[in-house]
């Protein structure tokens, strides 16, 4: 079972745009991980939401640890990782098999966090992204905007399901 990890609020006298988008990521990073500590691997597999049947708290976790590897790795550091994704499967990240602990799953996502945090680590928030998607360039504000807003997202959903899940419900 994974366990959970203190959560430290950004500085409210930001003076930093990019720490400060960091510190915000850091949060949610550590909310993640904290909804699904102390579940055993049935309850973080389990998809108690019938219009989407993917959507479980490990599935959520194993989504984030491939939207982190994809812009703030691949696109953002240039890294040769492969994607986590699979283009001819939307929803092949989200599934979790036999295999897929709790834990493990965290610790790979925490693993992804090391790997974004150094391919971004002398950029600045004007820098343009190492690789363009689709024709279009980013910048790591960009980039760090787009990975909170969508870890964001996952954890409200990830507050509904561990009150499926368990009756668990915290901030």
């Amino acid at each position: 079972m994974a366990g959970s990890l203190e959560r430290r609020w950004p500085s409210t006298v930001a003076d930093d745009e990019l720490r400060l988008q960091w510190e915000f990521l850091s949060f949610l990073r550590t909310t993640v991980v904290n909804k699904v500590a102390g579940l055993d691997a049935t309850l973080a597999a389990a998809t108690p939401l019938p219009t989407s049947p993917f959507m479980s708290l490990g599935g959520i976790v194993r989504h984030l640890t491939a939207v982190e590897r994809f812009w703030l790795s691949i696109v953002g550091g240039g890294s040769d990782l492969p994607s986590l994704w699979v283009k001819e499967d939307v929803h092949a990240e989200w599934r979790l098999d036999g295999r897929d602990t709790p834990s493990g799953l965290v610790a790979a996502y925490r693993e992804e966090w090391l790997r974004s945090e150094r391919a971004l680590a002398h950029r600045t928030a004007d820098d343009r992204a190492a690789r363009s998607v689709d024709g279009k360039d980013y910048t790591v504000r960009w980039l760090l905007g787009h990975v909170i807003q969508e870890t964001a997202r996952h954890v409200g959903h990830m507050d509904v399901l561990r009150e499926m899940a368990d009756g668990a419900r915290g901030e």
